[in-house]
């Protein structure tokens, strides 16, 4: 009884939730389709960083980045251009500009300093 009005409180919260798929193995991706690579180059301009996080990026926060070009500055000290399609609890997945092209492209939200969407 306990497990049900714990559930039917965060419905209420939270509104229905669609069915979940099944889980993935842990460091796993979504397929990506290249089809959804984006079909432009990104800025040709490096973003002013905002202040870096001590801890993981937030996937609800870079969720909102979803389908727009992201600069991601990650903890070895990279950055670059990236186009999230997807957004998991722990990961994030897309396209990244290699300077040429997009490639697929996978990180760990915990290894993101921080980032800028356009």
């Amino acid at each position: 009884m306990d497990n049900y009005r714990n559930y039917n409180s965060y419905e209420r919260i939270f509104g229905p939730q669609p069915p979940s798929s099944p889980p993935r193995p842990p460091g796993t991706f979504p397929a990506l389709n290249p089809q959804q690579a984006p079909t432009a180059p990104p800025p040709a301009f490096v973003p002013a960083q905002q202040t870096a996080t001590q801890f993981a990026v937030d996937p609800r926060a870079i969720s909102l980045c979803l389908f727009r070009n992201t600069f991601l500055w990650l903890r070895d000290g990279s950055g670059f251009w990236f186009y999230p399609v997807f957004v998991g609890p722990r990961s994030v997945a897309g396209f990244r500009w290699t300077g040429r092209f997009w490639t697929i492209f996978g990180v760990d939200t915990r290894q993101i300093v921080s980032f800028t969407c356009l």
